[in-house]
């Protein structure tokens, strides 16, 4: 990509709306706006100037149009961006953008947009990808947390690590390089120490991961059991709409049932099964093997068990098929008076009771869904997670670098050596925020953008 020239695109969603924005960046967006505009006003930097969209050659009203214009380096891009706002008919943000390209801009890529922002110092990579987590974002507390990244959370998280790790290799490059002037050489147990500080604060970080993803991807929840405990009335209760048949008869529901919901601002994606036992036709045959595969890709697992029933044989081996999963034991229908199953070893859990019929339990049940996601950790308290594979990734090969720097003090490896590992670990930490990062890496983040942004 040139960083020099006049970049344009629309960056409002495709389609017909009430408002459509167009944005030029680069040092010549002024010029290059100018002469299909009609203004009121000046250009002011900061402010919004209503005008005309006009045809250049033959000065026609084309639309009315709101156009802010942003000075460098007070922009997004920390370039000069001017944002056209027209009325939303794709024929007139296409012809604005057609416009632009007549005046010397160019059609700008994929994230171009941020990578300007990043390139030019605005802000860091791991910023940068927060931009497409915010927009992707599917529920209100991803966008929470994409916009905590956007903050530069995670980057003000290693930051003092980074600090630490470069303090302890001036203390070794000093040792090396003033040997001869009385500057004492670290110890063991000193390095120890340093090494210790850095990585503690890293496998903190590294844990995380397992909460971020899920946050970011959300997860996949099989609701199983057999025919007739309720499944399909919970499923109903927990997207909050009647999505699932339900009827008196036994193996209703032969398919599985999909939908995505959001508890406590984590996706979820909830999968009904088909009743598990042993199949009396060939269509309820194929619903059980859907069933079992379902129970055996999911994320989660709720086994929902008729506590105006005995246990029979079918719910026994569904709780030994899950006891080493994560999952959540569900005693339905406690409406109906029958058997209290709490306290049976057989559950090894301890299970929430609902009734699908009147939603008795049903708040409990989302609280135990979201404590299970959060690992009985308080995740949403930390402000530096790790939801990208790429940064944990990172993370990980930051941690190897260090365990090896670890090992070279164990083995009196000379201190030239051991700075190698050091300096491995800390380029892995400068390509989480860009420092370090080449153009190849740079070319797939950004081309994973909506052109516009």
């Amino acid at each position: 990509m040139q960083q020099d020239d006049t970049i344009v695109a629309i960056a409002t969603p495709l389609g017909r709306g009430g408002i459509g924005v167009v944005r030029l960046s680069g040092a010549a967006a002024c010029s290059v706006a100018a002469p299909m505009l009609r203004l009121k006003h000046p250009l002011e930097p900061g402010r919004a100037v209503f005008g005309e969209l006009i045809e250049p050659e033959l000065s026609t009203r084309i639309d009315e149009v709101i156009v802010t214009y942003f000075q460098k380096p007070h922009s997004y891009t920390a370039d000069d961006v001017i944002e056209i706002s027209a009325h939303g008919s794709p024929v007139v943000l296409q012809h604005i953008v057609k416009l632009a390209l007549a005046s010397g801009a160019r059609l700008a890529e994929p994230g171009e947009f941020t990578m300007r922002a990043f390139l030019n110092g605005r802000i860091d990579l791991a910023q940068a990808e927060a931009v497409r987590d915010l927009i992707e974002s599917r529920t209100l507390y991803q966008a929470q947390v994409a916009a905590q990244q956007l903050g530069g959370s995670l980057s003000h998280t290693i930051q003092p690590i980074k600090k630490k790790l470069v303090d302890l290799i001036a203390l070794l490059e000093a040792g090396i390089d003033f040997a001869d002037d009385d500057v004492p050489i670290l110890l063991e147990g000193t390095i120890y120490g340093h090494l210790a500080e850095v990585r503690a604060p890293l496998e903190k970080l590294a844990s995380s991961f397992a909460y971020g993803k899920i946050v970011q991807q959300g997860l996949t929840l099989a609701i199983v059991g057999r025919p007739n405990v309720g499944k399909s009335s919970l499923f109903n209760r927990l997207i909050e709409r009647d999505r699932a048949i339900v009827t008196s008869e036994p193996g209703t529901t032969r398919d599985l049932v999909t939908e995505s919901v959001a508890i406590g601002g984590i996706p979820l994606r909830l999968i009904d099964t088909a009743g598990i036992r042993k199949a009396l036709d060939e269509a309820e045959s194929i619903g059980i093997r859907k069933s079992m595969e379902a129970l055996a890709d999911a994320d989660m697992v709720l086994v929902v068990l008729d506590s105006s029933q005995p246990l029979a044989e079918e719910d026994f081996e569904l709780l030994a098929q899950t006891a080493e999963r994560k999952s959540i034991v569900v005693e339905n229908k406690t409406d109906v008076s029958g058997h209290d199953l709490h306290g049976r070893t057989e559950l090894k859990a301890t299970a929430i009771r609902t009734s699908a019929l009147t939603g008795d339990g049903i708040v409990e049940l989302r609280a135990e869904i979201l404590r299970q996601v959060q690992g009985g950790a308080n995740a949403r308290g930390e402000l530096g997670i790790v939801t990208n594979l790429r940064h944990q990734r990172l993370v990980e090969q930051c941690l190897q670098a260090l365990e090896a720097a670890h090992h070279a003090v164990n083995q009196r490896v000379p201190h030239e050596m051991l700075l190698l590992d050091l300096y491995a670990s800390l380029r892995f930490l400068d390509e989480i925020t860009g420092s370090t990062t080449t153009d190849d890496i740079l070319n797939l983040i950004f081309g994973t953008f909506c052109i516009g942004k």
